[in-house]
Parts: C-alpha cells; structure tokens; sequence
C-alpha cells in the first residue's frame, strides 16, 4: 500500500484540479447555472471548457510518456521530445503539409507531421548509436543541435514562401484555440499509451543494451523503433493540436524517478499522472495571472520547468544518485533502488 500512496495521491489531485479548471477563464461558469439547464452556460462548458480540459490531459500524460520511453531506450536521463529532435520534425511536417497541401485538414496536416516526426527520431537516434564516445551530457547536446538544423531549415522555408505567420500557431504551445472539433487528434495519445504500458518490460530490457536484449530473446531493433515510433506519434499529435510544449518529456519522468525508479511498467502510471497535472496547473496559472488575458502555456511551462529542473540538479549534487525512497526497503527500477540522471549504467 506504502508504494501505490503517491499513484493514489496523484490521482486525487489531478481529480480535483480537473474540476476546478472547468471553472476557471474568461467566462464565468457555476454549478447553479449548469443545473438550471442555461443554454449559454452549457455551450461553452461543452465547447470550450471540457474539450480544452481532455487536451490538457492528453497533452500531459502524451508528451511525459513519450519523455520517459526515450529516456529508457536511449538510456539518458537527459532525452526526451524537445532535446531528440521530435518537436522540430514535427514542425517542419506541418509547414510542409501547408506548402504542398494548403487546403489540407487538420489530419492531413497530422500525417506530415507523424511522417517527419517519426523520421526525424530515428535519425537522431541512429546517429548517437554511431558516436563511439558520449557521455550523459554529450547525447542531448547532439540532439538540440539535431533540432536546430532541422528548425533552421522550417525557418528558412518559412521566410521564403512567406509562410512564416501561418507556422506561428505551432512554434509556441497554447489551449486558446481548442475547441470541439479541433482537438480530437489527441485522443491518438491513449492507445499509444496502454501499447507502451503492455511493452513496458520491452522497453525496458532494450535500455540495457542489445546483448542484453538478444539473449532475452527479444528483438532489439523492432521493439527500439517500436517505442520511438510511440514517442514521436505522440509527440506530433500534440505540435499539431497545441503547439510546441518543450520540456515536459524531460522534467516529468526524472521528478518521478527520484520517487519510484526508473522502470517503465512501475512509474508510467505516475509519470502520466503527474504530467497531466504539471500542464494543468502551469494552463491555469496562464489563465489567472493577467486575466481577463492569456499567457501562453509555452511561457509557464519554461518557468517552472526550468525551478524544478534546477532544483533537481541541485538534488543530485547534494544526494548523489540517492533516491527519495516510499518504502523502507526493497528494490525499485531495473534491478537497482536508485533513480538517476546519468542514464548510462541501468543494472
């Protein structure tokens, strides 16, 4: 019971808060008036308000998720979406779709960015694999200069086709425009989440390596693409409905981590509930603070990413790679009872 008391913590909270967003913006809704049957008021809850709400959540649990499946294949703490070039290939599949197909539908524009996204991870990862020396800072490195190359090439393409205010929508994240019917493509985060649970164990096996992998008798390559493919399926469906959302993929599972481990199937759960709730609360915070106005969630999301991640490092170098434990003893992770950031040695 002591090691499910953070899964069940998080859930509750992530319950209420999901509550109390429905309530918060612009337009006032209460409970009296919804009861009552007011037809304005049930409009833009069914609109605006829930539909804004499940894409926080998808877009939450998505891009946490996507995070710690590319951390564990990647075996570096310090991979995720934003730093393995997913994001920007992602970008760079939307401004194509609005070049070649400028009447294209949302799904039309989706499929580009799958395509791109997709393509752009496994690059990124086929090229580590072939650096004969890296080390846990070298990794991400490589991949944020990946994804500059590749977003100086949307930009360049932008400039000249003059398509630069149209790629604006997906440069910086934000719910402001999620309305019914508009946002549905995130509900592809779902599926992609229970397959990513049920390989949990494949995941995780495949971050300790391909000789480790072959004589386990799993497919190392299948289920590494497997995984990445999830990750950046993910990933592109959210850039498409909400914009770039940097950094949750990378925060999220290393907070998680320092409570529950480091192996998949045992901090999934928890990854996406705290995912969900460090997006919803980053939204609302957007929503209050210059009110009646909107901040981008892009903008909340880099500052308090950025005090949780400083906070985290300073952890590290304090605690060494000591884990914050639940329980009194026993074994969390891959064999080991500490989460860490060095991602190379998961034993």
């Amino acid at each position: 019971m002591k090691s499910r008391l953070l899964t069940i913590i998080l859930a509750v909270t992530l319950f209420l808060l999901a509550i109390l967003s429905l309530f918060v913006g612009v337009m006032d809704i209460n409970l009296a008036s919804l009861f009552s049957g007011d037809a304005k008021q049930w409009e833009i809850f069914i609109v605006s308000r829930l539909p804004r709400l499940l894409a926080i959540l998808c877009t939450g649990v998505g891009m946490s998720v996507a995070g710690l499946i590319m951390q564990q294949l990647c075996m570096n703490k310090f991979v995720s979406p934003t730093t393995g070039a997913t994001i920007s290939s992602a970008q760079l599949g939307i401004l194509l779709a609005l070049l070649f197909m400028p009447g294209s539908t949302l799904w039309g524009r989706a499929m580009f960015a799958f395509a791109t996204a997709i393509l752009g991870t496994w690059l990124f990862v086929w090229f580590i694999q072939r650096v004969k020396f890296k080390d846990v800072v070298m990794v991400p490195l490589v991949g944020i200069m990946f994804g500059n190359v590749i977003g100086g090439i949307t930009n360049f393409l932008a400039y000249k086709f003059e398509m630069t205010q149209a790629l604006s929508s997906w440069l910086v994240g934000h719910f402001s425009l999620v309305i019914k019917g508009r946002y549905e493509i995130v509900y592809l985060v779902v599926p992609l989440v229970i397959i990513a649970f049920i390989f949990a164990n494949h995941f995780n096996i495949v971050g300790m390596g391909k000789d480790f992998s072959k004589n386990l008798g799993v497919n190392y390559n299948v289920i590494l693409f497997m995984g990445l493919t999830i990750a950046a399926v993910i990933t592109a469906s959210v850039v498409v409905v909400v914009g770039a959302i940097s950094y949750i993929g990378l925060i999220v599972p290393n907070v998680v981590a320092m409570f529950k481990g480091d192996k998949i199937r045992g901090t999934l759960v928890d990854t996406a509930l705290f995912g969900a709730i460090f997006v919803l609360v980053c939204d609302m915070i957007g929503r209050v603070v210059i009110a009646p106005y909107e901040l981008p969630i892009e903008l909340i999301v880099g500052i308090l990413g950025s005090i949780l991640f400083i906070g985290l490092l300073l952890y590290r170098l304090k605690n060494g790679r000591k884990a914050i434990r639940l329980t009194g003893s026993g074994t969390t992770g891959c064999g080991n009872s500490s989460s860490h950031l060095d991602g190379g040695n998961q034993t």
